[in-house]
């Protein structure tokens, strides 16, 4: 029978920099293993440590050791919610684990940290969801007229509330699995666990990323390989796209739940998302990045003394952009990494400062330099704004911003929190008046064909729709308007 670890709550009040995130925010990082023997829990904690940067919001782990199903998750960090007790209370052969950024659902509500818990029958199931299902209004309103009811507002607890009633019509977890993939829409890369058996399960145009490993006595499943390398499993290969698989007593089970559609692999992962140590396809994510900063410099090259990164991305595309121009790389901006979400309130005057709390300019660096400034992406301007201004309080003479993808004109409804126009600078304004109002010398963006010309893919495998409008699958209208009923859900 399931049980939470912990009792609900009192939930504080998070608070977010002056300005929303400049750039886009990724959903979620998945977890899970099949270990029998081995500590589970404290292994799963690890993998949500390497998944950290995909969600700050809140976290949780679920154990199950053949009979009793539990679960514990908190809002915060992974080392917030999880001390030394709590992982040595969760003992298993299973489990599953979650970092939570909220694009759909509230982040201030406990109710909506993952994982997800039913019951079917006298059993139970837990559910963790990375992206964004785009039909979740109606499913919703579809099983509230069945008399279901929610605690949560997110499209995480709709799925697993239809797995948990396919499961019961057709006898069969893997049955409940089957007709919910048939049903939902949008992008879903889940891992789901019973008291006996761990699921992972892919939407069939593979937008977000899930990979399958293997350790001596068990599998391993993450958003990213990063989560393999932490706990030393050894990479297998990636789940496919529309892929349900099935690990219990019996071994890895695998089959083609749903037909593949055109793959659709959100290009975002190599461009910001990702880990720099992570592989996608035999692809480097760090070596992606420092060919897109090489790209730059061969499209828009200009007069500098020193190249310098905007942490993390940016800073292996600066790499790039300074091997490709013969210009010396210079790490400018020391990030502050223990900033990010907080459940202490700063004071109005710190909040002020924004950017300040995240990024500190090295004066005597960049002091009289002409710099280029290379970044990932510019979404809403403010935060860029602000950093040409910090740069150029602390001397510098010239600031010349580089951005290695394109402009970001159409708004994301697969797991990004960019679901109105209204919120890209560069859907209603030109490249100059970008530049304009950041306050640059200069500004120049990649193309879509340099950007995947660099990354070494090609555009009608991966989702590039931020950039061109034109998505893998339609997107419901009420959803373009940006009039939802429903708490983005993550």
């Amino acid at each position: 029978m399931p049980r939470d670890a912990r009792d609900v709550p009192e939930v504080a009040q998070d608070w977010v920099l002056s300005d929303p995130p400049e750039r886009p925010e990724e959903a979620c990082g998945v977890f899970g293993i099949y270990a029998p023997g081995e500590d589970v829990a404290r292994l799963t904690y690890f993998g949500l440590h390497a998944l950290q940067h995909r969600g700050q919001e809140s976290a949780g782990i679920a154990v199950a050791d053949g009979h009793t199903l539990t679960v514990t998750k908190d809002l915060g960090l992974v080392p917030q919610v999880f001390k030394e007790a709590d992982l040595v209370s969760l003992q298993g052969d299973l489990a599953i684990g979650h970092t939570r950024y909220s694009t759909t659902g509230s982040s201030s509500r406990w109710d909506n940290a993952q994982p997800m818990i039913s019951t079917i029958g006298p059993n139970a199931i837990a559910l963790a969801h990375n992206g964004n299902l785009i039909n979740t209004l109606d499913l919703r309103d579809h099983l509230k007229d069945n008399g279901i009811r929610f605690r949560s507002t997110t499209d995480s607890e709709v799925m697993t509330t239809l797995v948990d009633h396919f499961t019961q019509l057709h006898g069969s977890i893997r049955g409940g699995i089957r007709e919910t993939m048939k049903l939902i829409r949008g992008a879903y890369s889940v891992v789901m666990m019973s008291e006996e058996a761990l699921y992972a399960f892919r939407d069939p145009y593979g937008v977000r990323p899930l990979v399958l490993g293997t350790l001596p006595n068990g599998w391993v499943v993450s958003s990213e390989t990063c989560g393999l390398d932490i706990i030393g499993a050894e990479f297998v290969r990636e789940v496919a796209p529309g892929e349900m698989l099935k690990v219990s007593a019996a071994g890895l089970e695998s089959e083609q739940a749903v037909p593949a559609e055109k793959p659709s692999l959100c290009v975002f992962e190599f461009i910001y998302f990702a880990r720099p140590d992570s592989v996608f396809d035999d692809c480097s994510v760090y070596e992606a990045r420092t060919r897109l900063g090489a790209a730059i410099a061969r499209s828009a090259p200009a007069d500098a003394d020193l190249v310098i990164g905007v942490p993390d991305s940016g800073v292996p595309a600066a790499v790039g952009f300074a091997r490709e121009s013969g210009i010396p790389f210079g790490e400018g901006l020391v990030k502050n990494r223990y900033v990010g979400r907080t459940f202490i309130s700063p004071s109005q005057y710190l909040r002020q400062q924004g950017i300040r709390l995240k990024l500190n300019p090295l004066r005597h660096i960049i002091g009289g330099k002409r710099l280029i400034v290379v970044d990932d992406s510019i979404v809403r301007g403010n935060t860029s704004r602000k950093l040409v201004d910090l740069l150029r309080e602390a001397g510098a003479a010239e600031v010349h911003m580089r951005i290695t993808s394109p402009p970001v004109k159409w708004p994301c409804f697969f797991g990004i929190d960019t679901d109105t126009q209204e919120q890209l600078i560069a859907s209603s304004k030109s490249v100059e008046e970008v530049r304009a109002f950041i306050g640059a010398d200069s500004l120049a963006y990649l193309s879509v064909e340099d950007m995947m010309d660099a990354i070494g893919r090609s555009a009608d495998r991966h989702c590039v729709a931020c950039f061109t409008g034109e998505y893998p699958l339609e997107i419901p209208e009420s959803m373009r308007r940006g009039k939802l009923s429903l708490e983005h859900v993550g």
